[in-house]
């Protein structure tokens, strides 16, 4: 105890003060840059101060706070104090000592979802706060059978990780899987969920995320009363939902609060555009170096003159549209909001005009290459978009050097690699491969709720049916008899 105390004064904020009592003197002991004065001074001052009392017993009976702990443990006693909790013993170095919860809240109130904003549906998002982001969940699941696990993981961090799953509902194994690998996380701070996602991935020199992030706590209930589990980081406004599937992660969760007729001809809108996305650019260069048989002869006039001014080949044309294209998000995304906007609209509009009327590139490419961009934002989830707009870069590459072939080539080894791919060991490729046709229900298409009355297969979940299939068919009207 006397080493940890004088570890514990080395730092300028971490203070400690001999208080007289009623009775009695005690040492109180705190970081003032974790502990909120008022709570100080109010709960904890007055009341050991004016109050009789002789023992660390008697702290619980006249201070008005659930949160105290009596312990000799010293490493316990240094990790409260680095939380926010105030350090009360008998002596200067003395034990045992009784910790009192008093941390100082910063935190910032629940706002609108930022990414993933939706017209319809709730309009909450999580925020930097694990207590804040757990009342949110159990807000919507309001079930005994919602379990919170909590344990900290950083060397020097001591970040806060909940694991959160339904009893009876997830599968053990999901959930022992999440929880050994957080364990064995040896990493000296962790600031966000993303680092999370890294370090527990199944296959960290992938592209592809294999857990999915969200901010929307409906799709954090959702997936949890699908048997999935989920993991929040404190100081991370971005839950983590696991095992999840390569289909997901086109998946809008306001697709759930429309028609399934409209929503399952957006799903099918944006896997369009993210296939046109990744390939267009590709076989531009392809057919431009290797098969212009494969251009209609009235378009072939029009690709000819587009291109007989410009000195440089296909493939570097296309190359410095799209750099241009990734140097303009990027540049928007870094700036301050306005200026990013003015930015992003400004610079595409200059750039554009002036490669075009420079002879650098075609108007063809150019309008190629912004339907591309333009494809590649309809990715609901923001990671999935990142490795859309990368997967381009090498298709490129290869188109330029075999042509179509080069590009049957990129996608072959790339549909190799999702399907050794996996998700907290589940295949990432379901329900394609293997085939599930009750997971199909919610995949490519959404199928009407009373189609969907069984979980997803793969996640193995201990109760299958969502509800009884029978009662939805009943329609008791109270005209009828």
């Amino acid at each position: 105890m006397i080493e940890m105390m004088t570890n514990l004064k080395n730092s300028t904020d971490f203070l400690q003060m001999v208080i007289h009592g009623k009775d009695i003197r005690f040492w109180l002991s705190y970081y003032r840059t974790m502990v909120d004065p008022a709570v100080l001074e109010k709960l904890i001052l007055t009341p050991l101060s004016h109050k009789e009392w002789s023992s660390l017993e008697d702290i619980s009976k006249i201070v008005p706070i659930e949160d105290i702990v009596i312990t000799i443990d010293t490493d316990m006693i240094k990790q409260k104090a680095l939380g926010g909790y105030i350090i009360i013993a008998l002596t200067e170095y003395g034990s045992p000592a009784a910790v009192i919860k008093a941390p100082v809240s910063n935190n910032r109130s629940v706002t609108l979802p930022e990414v993933e904003f939706s017209v319809i549906g709730p309009k909450e998002s999580f925020v930097e706060a694990l207590d804040t982001n757990i009342n949110l969940i159990r807000k919507r699941l309001a079930t005994s059978e919602l379990q919170v696990i909590e344990t900290q993981v950083g060397n020097l961090s001591s970040t806060k990780i909940a694991v959160m799953y339904i009893e009876g509902i997830a599968d053990p194994d999901n959930v022992q899987t999440v929880w050994q690998r957080l364990n064995d996380i040896d990493f000296d701070l962790i600031n966000d969920s993303s680092m999370i996602t890294q370090l527990i991935s199944d296959n960290k020199y992938s592209p592809f995320p294999q857990l999915l992030d969200t901010e929307r706590p409906d799709r954090i209930a959702a997936a949890l009363a699908e048997g999935k589990v989920s993991i929040a980081v404190n100081g991370s406004p971005q839950l983590l939902i696991g095992p999840t599937t390569f289909v997901e992660f086109f998946a809008a969760f306001d697709d759930y609060y429309y028609n399934w007729i409209v929503a399952s001809f957006f799903r099918i809108v944006r896997l369009f555009s993210v296939t046109f996305s990744i390939l267009i650019t590709p076989v531009y260069v392809a057919v431009l170096n290797y098969h212009y048989e494969l251009v209609p002869r009235d378009l072939l006039n029009t690709v000819i003159t587009s291109r007989r001014d410009v000195p440089f080949p296909p493939i570097l044309e296309a190359i410095f549209l799209e750099l241009t294209i990734e140097l303009l998000r990027e540049a928007g995304a870094r700036l301050p909001t306005k200026v990013g906007q003015t930015i992003g609209i400004v610079g595409g509009i200059v750039i554009g005009t002036a490669s075009v009327e420079a002879g650098l590139t075609s108007n063809i490419l150019l309008i190629v290459v912004a339907l591309t961009a333009l494809a590649s934002f309809t990715t609901p989830v923001y990671n999935m978009g990142n490795t859309i707009r990368i997967l381009r870069f090498p298709l490129l590459l290869l188109a330029n050097q075999y042509g179509l072939l080069g590009i049957v080539y990129g996608l072959s080894f790339l549909m190799v690699h999702l399907l050794k791919l996996t998700s907290l060991g589940r295949p990432y490729l379901e329900p394609i491969f293997p085939m599930r046709p009750n997971d199909i229900k919610d995949a490519i298409f959404r199928a009407p709720f009373s189609k969907m009355y069984k979980r997803p297969v793969f996640l193995r979940p201990q109760r299958i049916g969502k509800f009884n299939i029978a009662n939805v068919k009943k329609k008791n009207d109270g005209n009828q008899k």
